[in-house]
């Protein structure tokens, strides 16, 4: 065979775009309360508990009683994402990926809902009668996932506290609840005996080595936990407080109860593509959304810390 046939070796190109690996979507909005909003700011009301007393005497005057009323503020926030496509780099490709661009936006847009959810969960929520008030998460909704004396990864006892700080607060027991936990603190989950063994759980954990549901939670995976922040923990009673120059840097899993966190949709993800006769004709694909969060009632929140290497 001659020498020179190498010359007519060709290169196959795919006409297909790989999205490399990413969070596709939101996982946290199919979850928490959703409510449409056609103004800057929303407000959302409240009504606390009430008493009943004891009648003592009959033909007593009737008791007349303030019911508590207290609201939160949802101010949207506008998301956006875009990018060109030349019509002179299409035929250098062989493919248009104008496509592909609107499902890759459409990611990114879901990843910074989540982030709106995560950030209500453990920021300060806005009441009062103008939304004006600022209102954290109380201390007594923060615990430490404690093994021996010292900060630990996810553990079982930790669950069991969240659930009774739940219970304790009587939040209704037929609200789902949900635990949103990294990849780590999954693992770490996992060496818990009482979590894979089938003694202890019907959801056999090993067979996949997933955790669906366990102790009343149902189990969201995130890699969007903020993991900066630190704090100083009594080992001996799990009790968090903020650290202002020392302390545990922390993942800040937490777990809430379905209608605890309010997710406000002004306008939904939407993509245009559409011709720039400014930018040379390119072809644009432009992405949008407007939304806001907030954290409805504080005990159904609750923040869990936990040690990650």
């Amino acid at each position: 065979m001659s020498q020179e046939v190498t010359t007519a070796f060709v290169k196959q190109f795919s006409s297909n775009i790989f999205h490399l690996s990413q969070q596709d979507g939101s996982r946290l909005a199919p979850v928490v309360r959703k409510e449409s909003q056609k103004s800057e700011a929303s407000f959302y009301d409240r009504i606390g508990s009430v008493t009943a007393v004891l009648r003592t005497s009959r033909h007593a005057d009737t008791p007349q009683f303030d019911t508590p009323h207290s609201r939160r503020r949802v101010t949207l926030n506008d998301y956006e994402w875009a990018d060109l496509i030349d019509d002179v780099d299409k035929v250098r490709m062989l493919i248009d990926p104008a496509s592909d661009y609107v499902k890759a936006s459409m990611m990114a847009m879901g990843r910074a809902m989540d982030d709106v959810v995560i950030s209500a969960a453990n920021g300060s929520a806005y009441g009062g009668v103008d939304g004006g008030t600022a209102v954290a998460l109380p201390a007594a909704q923060h615990i430490g996932a404690v093994s021996g004396g010292s900060l630990s990864g996810l553990n079982v006892e930790a669950l069991r506290v969240t659930q009774r700080i739940f219970d304790e607060a009587e939040v209704d027991e037929k609200i789902p609840r949900y635990f949103v936990f990294s990849a780590e603190q999954r693992q770490n989950l996992l060496s818990e005996t009482e979590v894979t063994s089938a003694d202890f759980n019907t959801v056999k954990a090993l067979v996949n080595g997933q955790i669906d549901s366990y102790m009343g939670f149902k189990f969201i995976r995130s890699e969007r936990l903020d993991n900066s922040g630190l704090y100083s923990i009594n080992t001996s009673t799990g009790a968090v407080t903020l650290s202002t120059g020392n302390g545990n840097a922390a993942r800040q899993c937490f777990a809430f109860a379905g209608d605890g966190l309010l997710l406000s949709i002004g306008m939904d993800m939407k993509a245009r593509i559409s011709e720039r006769d400014d930018k040379g004709y390119s072809t644009q694909v432009y992405a949008q959304m407007s939304i806001g969060a907030t954290r409805m009632e504080e005990s159904k929140v609750v923040m869990v810390l936990c040690a990650e290497a």
